[in-house]
């Protein structure tokens, strides 16, 4: 795709931050504007993620006009607002490529360019980090500033509440962004407030600050006089009582999109000392009518025509497997009170929003909080309840101690309804499901469930939510394959494997939704293929029946090979003294790139095809 950037005379000439520094500050907001247009422009054309970066279109422009980047360091917080970052950064050309197979990568990634500090993808890291380079620079007394912009929900995590206490606690020289993209700017908070932030965050205000509580501190009773009528005045116009008790300076909230305004304002907190909090108001999706008033429909979006008023529809296709658990969870609510669903602030992605507005008293949306999520559900299943917690693949990751601790140390009944397992596509290394049978299966009192179809999903949801102790479900991004659902009612036999072909010398043991490759491949070679089922517990009892019909068995699986399914068969094999050939099919021990689901499916031999080859090179 070619874009004529004569449509951009000042973005044109913009293909590194020191160019943007040769403007004069009266021709930001026209390349700001540019900027909005180029961006439109261009992820409409290839799809993306859209309404976050067009709320941080002015704070990129001026945090890169005021900081010397790549010397001075910006650290973007999850990255779906970095797009006009990586326009300013060298990246313009490349835009078009995003999220796309080889193309530029959907996040900031540090072995993509020097300006991309953190690798991120997961959120409310950025604050940990910018703490940990803040010290690294005074050590290294070169002068270099460090930022972080936290926003887009970020700030609801408890890893950023630890940073701004650690951060407060030693005192360091770092500027946090808070970009609130909820927060409308209405008139109390308008120019006045942007006046007084200007105003406070100004050399005079900071110096004559400092310097009186110097004059001041000797004379407790004063010094306590003139500290209780500063806050009183900054409370008046600054929510700030809680970033100053734990130790920041907090300027704002501020209009986020207004360059000039932005450039003052944080070219006066360059300078000064200690912990910085500027809370800046943004709208997501501004200049963008229909993003303005959609913000989720348009946080990430398809190729569109930005002159029509809708997103294209797309075709009618399968349900998801998202979509069959949010039905799953529908009629499972409607006969049981006692069923509390959570999402970690993944209500649209975890098919839950028909729940949230039919069963809004057993809905909880925990925000951005993997950890609490968890043990909020152990709490309610120590109260009597029956927690169902929604959470992708990548995300329990987060919560990894707590399931431990919380709920499988305790035996307690909570179902994980783990999403977006295996090869998740264009979001990349960091929301690959790669792992969630490896760092599962190690846990004791746990049932892990693998379904092959959306039938085997639904019945594996209801077994495991009946089964009152701990259970987990992991199935993949995307559509089903048609199969006919079963009865709510309906469970299945906790480990128990289905042979659904018969062969001879070779037996498949699939794990998960790759069956349909699988079973190509099992037509192919005449083998027999199984339907495993359960990762933990193993059908132990078929697998020895197998092994003494066969001489070969060969694992399928969407995740890590290492510790995964495969690697179960391969530990209960030599427990029992077996000795038969075994080949683990999965993903390799590496982090698994963005592109489509097919794309690296084929890439990595996961499909029909490349299962075939792997299976004959092993028997040569």
């Amino acid at each position: 795709m070619t874009t004529n950037l004569s449509d951009y005379p000042l973005l044109a000439n913009i293909n590194t931050p020191d160019d943007l520094r040769l403007l004069s500050q009266e021709q930001l907001p026209a390349a700001s504007q540019e900027l909005r247009r180029f961006l439109l422009n261009s992820v409409s054309k290839s799809s993306g993620h859209f309404a976050s970066g067009l709320g941080t279109i002015e704070l990129t422009v001026a945090l890169h006009y005021v900081y010397n980047t790549p010397f001075d360091h910006v650290i973007w917080d999850v990255g779906h607002q970095a797009y006009p970052h990586k326009i300013l950064t060298g990246r313009r050309d490349q835009l078009h490529t995003i999220r796309q197979k080889d193309g530029l990568h959907p996040f900031p990634w540090r072995e993509e360019s020097e300006y991309d500090v953190l690798s991120v993808g997961h959120s409310s890291t950025s604050i940990s980090a910018a703490l940990g380079l803040a010290v690294a620079a005074e050590k290294e007394n070169k002068n270099r500033k460090v930022v972080a912009v936290i926003g887009d929900g970020a700030m609801t995590a408890g890893m950023a509440f630890e940073a701004l206490n650690h951060a407060g606690d030693i005192n360091k020289d770092m500027l946090v962004i808070l970009n609130d993209n909820e927060m409308s700017i209405s008139e109390n908070v308008g120019a006045l407030n942007n006046h007084l932030a200007k105003m406070l965050s100004g050399s005079f205000y900071a110096g004559f600050r400092e310097g009186s509580k110097k004059i001041l501190g000797n004379l407790p009773p004063i010094k306590e006089l003139a500290s209780r009528a500063e806050e009183h005045l900054k409370g008046m116009v600054v929510p700030s009582t809680f970033f100053e008790e734990l130790g920041f300076n907090y300027i704002g909230p501020i209009d986020g999109h207004d360059v000039n305004g932005l450039v003052d304002t944080i070219s006066n907190m360059k300078n000064l000392k200690g912990p910085q909090i500027l809370h800046i108001a943004t709208k997501k999706g501004k200049g963008y009518e229909a993003a303005e008033n959609d913000p989720i429909k348009y946080h990430a979006v398809p190729k569109f025509d930005p002159t029509e008023v809708n997103l294209p529809k797309s075709a009618p296709s399968l349900p998801t497997y998202s979509a069959i658990f949010g039905d799953w969870l529908c009629r499972t609510a409607q006969d049981d009170k006692d069923l509390m669903a959570i999402t970690p602030a993944m209500r649209e992605g975890s098919g839950m929003v028909e729940f949230s507005q039919r069963f809004p008293e057993q809905y909880f949306d925990v925000a951005i909080a993997e950890q609490h999520a968890v043990t909020y559900a152990a709490g309610l299943a120590i109260g009597g309840k029956k927690p169902v917690v929604a959470i992708y693949s990548s995300f329990l990751q987060r919560g990894y101690d707590q399931f431990i601790h919380d709920v499988a140390i305790q035996n307690l009944p909570v179902l994980f309804a783990i999403d977006r397992a295996g090869i998740v596509g264009a979001d990349g290394p960091t929301h690959q499901g790669a792992f969630d049978l490896s760092f599962l299966r190690c846990i004791p009192n746990i049932t892990i469930m693998t379904p092959s179809d959306e039938r085997e999903c639904q019945l594996m949801l209801t077994t495991g939510y009946q089964l009152g102790e701990p259970a987990a479900v992991r199935y993949p991004r995307g559509s089903g394959t048609g199969a006919q659902l079963p009865e709510m009612s309906e469970t299945i036999e906790v480990g128990k494997g289905l042979v659904k072909a018969q062969g001879e010398n070779l037996a498949i043991l699939n794990f998960g939704t790759t069956l349909s490759e699988a079973e190509k491949v099992a037509t192919e070679l005449n083998a027999t293929l199984v339907d495993m089922r359960f990762v933990k517990p193993l059908d132990e009892t078929l697998l020895l029946e197998l092994a003494n019909s066969h001489s070969t068995f060969i694992t399928v699986e969407d995740n890590a090979i290492a510790g995964g399914a495969g690697s179960a068969v391969n530990e209960f094999m030599l427990s029992q003294g077996v000795t038969i050939k075994i080949l683990n099919i999965g993903l390799p021990d590496q982090f698994i790139k963005h592109g489509t689901q097919a794309e690296i499916h084929q890439e990595l031999g996961l499909d029909a095809k490349g299962i075939l080859e792997k299976i004959q090179n092993f028997l040569n």
